[in-house]
């Protein structure tokens, strides 16, 4: 089986990092390993990385980042350092608060292994939902966001696109030229999944429940909705003329750019 890496952003998230990591290795699946990256965390999540990088030598990696620099950032760190550095074959973002359950690891990467270049964790599939215990207002924000205003402007076919439970093909993610990716709160998983549909990627869902986290506060604020909203009108005319033929080829890296 190729290599499956795991990318967990971090930020407090003390009471959560050790069980998620745990409940990732209880699966039993082969050559699975788990990237933290922490942006420099005053709880001490950082350390508990640490900790468990030594508990589990070869198999948790953490990357340690300055201070807090957003989701989008987070994640571009973690997917070249995934690519770069561990070599994985297959990689899964996820977050580490429990609001996406590692139980649906094994259907991601079956998904993936069934043809697709990207596979999402859908809310908004049949047989997906959220917590029955979310406000109406709740509710609907996340429904409208997904079904209504993201489709009414990028005319995108994927159900969930704002959802950050996902697995990339390290060839999918190379394709897409990371270093052209400018979001950087929760509009990040939008541009993503949209630059991903215009370069011609094979892209399909799978139910999932999204319960609330475990322990902690939500990151999610009103002035990161409105974020979100906004950008959308800005992925439309960065990508709209973005074909197949606008991959970058294999082997690109933003290393290499660098050079």
């Amino acid at each position: 089986m190729p290599g499956t890496l795991v990318v967990l952003p971090t930020y407090n998230e003390k009471e959560n990092l050790e069980p998620m990591v745990t409940a990732l290795f209880a699966l039993n699946i082969d050559d699975l390993s788990v990237l933290v990256v922490d942006d420099n965390s005053p709880d001490g999540t950082g350390q508990i990385a640490d900790m468990l990088a030594e508990r589990h030598a070869g198999h948790v990696h953490v990357m340690h980042r300055a201070g807090k620099g957003g989701l989008g950032k987070a994640y571009i760190a973690g997917y070249q350092y995934a690519m770069d550095e561990l070599d994985a074959d297959y990689i899964i973002q996820m977050d580490a608060d429990f609001s996406h359950q590692p139980k649906y690891v094994p259907q991601l990467i079956d998904a993936l292994e069934h043809g697709y270049d990207m596979v999402l964790g859908s809310r908004y599939v049949p047989g997906g939902g959220v917590e029955e215990t979310w406000s109406p207002y709740r509710k609907l924000l996340s429904w409208f966001a997904n079904r209504v205003w993201v489709y009414l402007f990028l005319r995108m076919p994927v159900k969930d696109a704002t959802g950050g439970f996902r697995i990339w093909r390290k060839e999918t993610l190379i394709g897409l030229g990371l270093d052209q990716i400018r979001s950087n709160g929760y509009v990040f998983q939008v541009e993503m999944a949209y630059l991903c549909w215009k370069l011609g990627y094979r892209i399909t869902e799978i139910p999932i429940h999204f319960p609330d986290r475990r322990e902690g506060q939500s990151k999610m604020g009103m002035d990161i909705q409105i974020e979100a909203a906004l950008g959308v009108f800005r992925l439309l005319r960065q990508y709209r003329q973005f074909t197949p033929a606008n991959r970058r080829e294999s082997g690109y890296s933003l290393q290499q750019q660098a050079q």
